[in-house]
C-alpha cells in the first residue's frame, strides 16, 4: 500500500493555517527556529522489522489484522510510516527472522520507499529450526565451546547479510546469564563472552561498528552476562574502536539515571546508539515518551550537549532506533506516536540555553539551572516538528491522516484479517 502524495497535500492544506498560526507564536517565544527545523528534517529514526506486528507477553498474543507476512510487506509498512512523517527513513532487520531471498530485489524495494538499512541484529536467544546446539544455557558465554562457535558463526553470517544490504553495523544482544546461584562461574562466563566477541569483532569490515546492548535481567533473573552499561563498556573497551555500547531505555534497574550513563559513554566515545521505548516496571517496551517524557528530554539534553562537545553530527554519528512491543495498539500508530515523542524531546533539548546553563552550573545556582531545563521542556515544540514534516513533504498530523485514510482497513483488505507478522 502506498499513500498518494496528493492525499498528503490535501491533508496539509486543511491544517496549514492553524499550523502557521502556532508556528508564528512559537517563533515569537523562542526566536530563531530555522536551525532547529533543519536538524529535525535531518534526524531519522530506524524502525525495527519485528515491531510492525502486534507484540505479546508470555500470557498470550492478540494479533491484529493486516499484519505484514513477509519482509517485503514489512518494508512497505515502514515506507508508509516514512511517507507520513519523513522521519523513519531506515529499517533494522532481525536475523534469522527476516532473511532476504533476493538481496537486490529487497534493496530495490527499500529504495522505492526511500529507506536505508540500519543495523542488522543477530539472534542467539532462540533456538532455530535445524540448529545443532541449543542456547538454553547461553550462547557466547556457554561452557560448551561448540555452542559458542555456533553463536559466533551466526553473528558472522549476519554481518555478511548486512554487507549485502548496505548496512554498516551489527547489534548484539545476549540473553546469556543464569537463573540460580552457583549455576555459573561469573568470571569464566565473562571470559568466554569476550573471547567470542573478539572473533565476531575480527570479522567486521573496516567501516562497520559493533553495538553491544546490555540488559539487567530477563530471561535470566539471577545474573546477566552483559547486565549494565559498565559491563558493556568493559567489553567494548577491550574490543577496539569499532565497538560501542548500545542503550535500550528499558534495560535498566528502576530509577537508573540513564542521562548520566549517556553523558559518560559519550565522553568516553563508547556510545553507539539507542533503542527508544518507555516503561513503568521493567522492559515494558511501551510507546516512547508515553510515561516519562521528562526523562526522555533529559536524555536528549545530555545527548545534544555531549555530541556538540565532541563535534558530532546529531543525525549520523549515533544509531537511533525504536524497540517497542505494541500489544494492544495498532503497531503503525504506535510507531508514529513514538517517533513524534522522540522528535519533540530532541527539539526541546535543542532549545536549552547552553551558555546560561553553564553559567548557572559554574555558579552553583541550582534553581536557575533547573529553571533553564524545565523552561525548555515545557515549551510546546510540536509546531517545529510539524514544520519539519511539512517541508519534507510529509503530513502535518501523521496519526490523523493515517486514520482519515483508513490505512489499517486497507492493509486488512490486502493481507487479510487473520495475518500474523513473521518473527514474533
Amino acid at each position: 500500500m502506498i499513500i498518494d502524495s496528493n492525499k498528503i497535500d490535501t491533508h496539509n492544506e486543511i491544517l496549514i493555517q492553524s499550523h502557521a498560526n502556532k508556528l508564528v507564536f512559537l517563533a515569537s517565544e523562542i526566536g530563531e527556529t530555522e536551525n532547529i527545523v533543519q536538524k529535525l528534517i535531518d534526524f531519522q529514526i530506524a524502525i525495527p522489522s519485528w515491531a510492525l506486528g502486534t507484540g505479546g507477553t508470555r500470557f498470550g498474543r492478540f494479533a491484529g489484522g493486516g499484519e505484514p507476512r513477509s519482509l517485503e510487506e514489512k518494508i512497505e509498512d515502514v515506507g508508509l510510516l516514512h511517507a507520513l512523517n519523513n522521519a523513519s527513513g531506515a529499517i533494522s532487520l532481525h536475523i534469522p527472522w527476516d532473511i532476504p531471498t533476493d538481496y537486490n530485489a529487497i534493496k530495490s524495494l527499500a529504495a522505492q520507499h526511500n529507506l536505508k538499512f540500519d543495523a542488522v541484529n543477530s539472534n542467539t536467544f532462540q533456538d532455530q529450526a535445524n540448529q545443532e546446539h541449543s542456547y538454553k544455557f547461553g550462547s557466547l558465554q556457554n561452557v560448551n565451546k561448540a555452542v559458542r562457535k555456533q553463536a559466533v558463526a551466526h553473528n558472522i553470517e549476519v554481518i555478511q547479510q548486512g554487507i549485502a544490504l548496505g548496512s554498516e553495523s551489527l547489534t548484539v544482544w545476549l540473553a546469556d546469564g543464569s537463573s540460580f546461584p552457583g549455576q555459573l562461574n561469573f568470571r569464566k562466563a565473562y571470559q568466554n563472552t569476550l573471547e567470542s566477541l573478539e572473533e565476531i569483532y575480527a570479522a567486521l569490515p573496516s567501516n562497520w561498528k559493533l553495538f553491544l546492548e546490555y540488559k539487567n535481567a530477563e530471561p535470566n533473573f539471577y545474573s546477566t552476562t552483559v547486565a549494565d552499561w559498565g559491563q558493556s563498556y568493559s567489553y567494548v573497551k577491550k574490543l577496539g574502536d569499532k565497538a560501542k555500547t548500545l542503550v535500550d531505555l528499558g534495560h535498566h534497574l528502576p530509577n537508573a539515571n540513564i542521562e548520566q550513563i549517556v553523558s559518560l559513554l559519550l565522553m568516553e566515545d563508547k556510545l553507539g546508539g539507542f533503542h527508544f521505548n518507555d516503561s513503568k516496571y521493567g522492559d515494558d517496551d511501551l510507546t516512547a515518551g508515553s510515561l516519562k517524557p521528562y526523562q526522555l528530554f533529559l536524555i536528549f539534553n545530555e545527548l545534544v550537549e555531549g555530541m556538540d562537545a565532541r563535534g558530532m553530527n546529531h543525525a549520523k554519528d549515533l544509531g537511533w532506533m525504536i524497540d517497542a512491543s505494541h500489544n494492544i495498539k495498532d503497531p503503525l500508530e504506535d510507531l508514529l506516536q513514538s517517533v513524534e515523542a522522540i522528535m519533540i524531546a530532541y527539539a526541546q533539548a535543542l532549545l536549552v540555553d547552553r551558555k546560561a546553563l553553564e553559567i548557572a552550573q559554574n555558579e552553583n545556582d541550582v534553581v536557575r539551572a533547573q529553571e533553564i531545563l524545565q523552561n525548555a521542556f515545557r515549551t510546546d515544540v510540536r509546531a517545529l516538528v510539524a514544520e519539519a514534516r511539512l517541508r519534507s513533504g510529509a503530513a502535518l498530523n501523521p496519526v490523523g491522516l493515517y486514520r482519515d485514510l483508513a490505512v489499517r482497513n486497507g492493509l486488512i483488505a490486502e493481507r487479510g484479517l487473520k495475518t500474523m507478522a513473521t518473527g514474533l
